[in-house]
């Protein structure tokens, strides 16, 4: 597909790092990512067409966001522009989008607005880009590592296809590795041995850029020169990563074991054990946002109304990790994991839905209580619709006994509080409202 571009791109100077120097300058060298770019799947029959609108990638760091939009741009012979959302403000979009319909006017050349960390973009540089998207005055192509239906403003977003990049495997990374050995201008010419690869991978986390950063150091941690070639050790490698080995593997068994002992252990009640696999997560650099969302999960699954507060409190930690960063993140994940231990546990709030969407799929058509149903003409008002309905606030205790359930479900019970915690009141409360609603004769 080389054919398809404008020019060919000039090869990085020696002395750029490795992952410059590494860059694919077409799409066949591109790595990962074949459910978007293997033969016949969709990303990759809409560049051979050449019809490409605005996208946005969502995607973990290093997995080829940047460099797929460079070959885009390359693709449609297009001017590539680069932003990043965090140095970047709306004066130099509006530049971008100037320049954008000078080319278009003078020269009926495209322009390829990339811009890296979106989600970091506020409303107003958002809103500066919309009408430029809109009317193709340029393409967007926004990467993000969050998801882009929290951070990205819904006209934008309409307007732009997503796809979502994975995490590179280590058949990838292993591409990669012998590709930078044998064809790098700096490497090939060391002929260095890697005595563990498995290590090197490991450490990289299906992170390409990590990978190649971690090539480059580790190498020149082993001295090796043209006259004399050396062999990259164990230690040399967790001398460039500043950590020694870990087992914790985001692809493999042990990721899934620690994240399971993890969430065990707060449903389980035992704060220490959190905590230590909580650690082993953090040292093995798992995404602290993935801790935290876990645990936001597992604060409505396990907690529920037991204890209220466990869910704002682990949104609240998501928050401030998008906020804080790490190290000190750390802090707040082990304060909301230790909480979230020591709160009262329920999961009745799960076994309810869990019920209702069975009830829901098993009996899709029922109909909807004439004395509840929304009337908001007159027509609706002659068949009955609302007829009947009796407003709570208007009763004691804001409470009437009709019905709100389809006729075939008016004896169903899907939430059933326990007496831990908060939803011992709630219990309560809903036993009395039960009993005058289901007992009375009147339902």
């Amino acid at each position: 597909m080389s054919d398809l571009f404008a020019t060919e791109p000039r090869p990085a100077p020696r002395t750029a790092p490795l992952a410059e120097r590494l860059r694919p300058s077409t799409l066949e060298e591109f790595v990962g990512q074949k459910h978007l770019l293997g033969e016949g799947q969709p990303l990759r029959v809409l560049l051979e067409r050449g019809e490409i609108g605005s996208m946005i990638f969502w995607g973990p760091p290093g997995v080829g966001k940047t460099t797929l939009a460079r070959l885009i741009a390359g693709m449609v012979r297009a001017d590539f522009q680069q932003l990043s959302a965090v140095a970047a403000g709306v004066k130099e979009v509006r530049d971008i989008i100037s320049r954008a319909e000078k080319n278009l006017k003078a020269f009926r050349k495209p322009t390829l607005l990339f811009i890296d960390e979106i989600h970091r973009f506020n409303k107003a540089q958002q809103d500066a880009l919309l009408h430029a998207v809109e009317d193709g005055t340029l393409t967007l192509i926004g990467a993000t590592t969050e998801n882009p239906s929290f951070e990205v403003i819904a006209p934008l977003l309409s307007r732009s296809q997503v796809y979502v990049l994975q995490s590179l495997t280590s058949e990838d990374l292993e591409q990669i590795l012998e590709r930078a050995l044998a064809h790098d201008v700096v490497l090939k010419d060391l002929k260095v041995d890697f005595e563990d690869r498995k290590l090197l991978l490991l450490l990289s986390g299906g992170d390409a850029r990590k990978l190649l950063n971690g090539i480059e150091l580790s190498v020149r941690l082993s001295g090796a020169t043209p006259q004399r070639p050396g062999s990259v050790t164990r230690l040399h490698v967790e001398q460039a990563y500043q950590r020694s080995a870990s087992l914790y593997d985001k692809e493999g068994e042990q990721h899934f074991d620690i994240i399971s002992a993890f969430i065990k252990s707060l449903r389980g009640c035992d704060p220490d054990g959190a905590l230590y696999w909580m650690a082993r997560m953090i040292d093995a650099g798992e995404d602290p946002k993935f801790i935290a969302r876990r645990m936001i999960i597992l604060a409505s699954e396990d907690i529920g109304n037991a204890d209220p507060q466990a869910l704002p409190l682990a949104v609240a930690c998501f928050n401030a990790i998008d906020v804080i960063g790490m190290p000190e993140g750390r802090i707040i994940l082990a304060q909301a994991a230790a909480y979230l231990a020591s709160a009262p546990k329920s999961n009745a709030s799960y076994m309810a839905i869990e019920a209702a969407l069975e009830e829901a799929r098993n009996k899709p058509n029922l109909p909807v209580p004439l004395h509840i149903r929304n009337a908001p003409t007159s027509l609706m008002k002659d068949l009955g619709y609302a007829s009947g309905y009796r407003y709570g606030h208007d009763f004691d205790g804001h409470f009437t006994e009709q019905q709100y359930l389809p006729d075939a479900l008016k004896d169903r019970v899907y939430y059933r509080p326990t007496d831990i915690g908060a939803e011992r009141s709630i219990k309560e409360r809903l036993m009395n409202w039960w009993k005058k609603r289901y007992l009375s004769g009147k339902h």
